[in-house]
């Protein structure tokens, strides 16, 4: 299930993260954009993981003999309700605004015959 998680919100929230930020800001700010998200994510927001992590996985821990034993199946349920949470709040409340461009105009035989052929080969 680890795995999976993992696999899940590395993909779909720091990858769509980056390109979304590589897509919304301008060239002049696109470096401290990926650099604030980057903070953002890898420092404050695995600072704040970890603490998360280690007060779940501590409450889910039983002690039998001077042992103990951890619930794994409840530590994992819950990053994966996070997960799941995070992402039924992502599909109601993210809506980008589409941009739609002009439609091309056709293009007419003259147009087309007029266009320099693309040599494959430059030998």
């Amino acid at each position: 299930m680890g795995i999976v998680l993992h696999g899940i919100c590395y993909d779909f929230f720091f990858v769509s993260g980056q390109i979304y930020i590589d897509k919304k800001s301008n060239g002049s700010i696109r470096n401290s954009a990926q650099g604030l998200i980057t903070f953002a994510t890898y420092g404050v927001g695995m600072l704040i993981g970890s603490f998360v992590a280690g007060f779940v996985t501590e409450t889910f821990v039983s002690r039998s003999n001077e042992e103990l034993n951890y619930i794994w199946q409840s530590i994992w349920l819950i990053p994966g309700a996070i997960a799941l949470l995070v992402a039924i709040l992502f599909l109601f409340f993210f809506k980008e605004k589409l941009l739609q461009s002009p439609p091309a105009p056709p293009e007419t035989k003259k147009s087309l015959l007029q266009k320099e052929p693309v040599l494959k080969d430059k030998f």
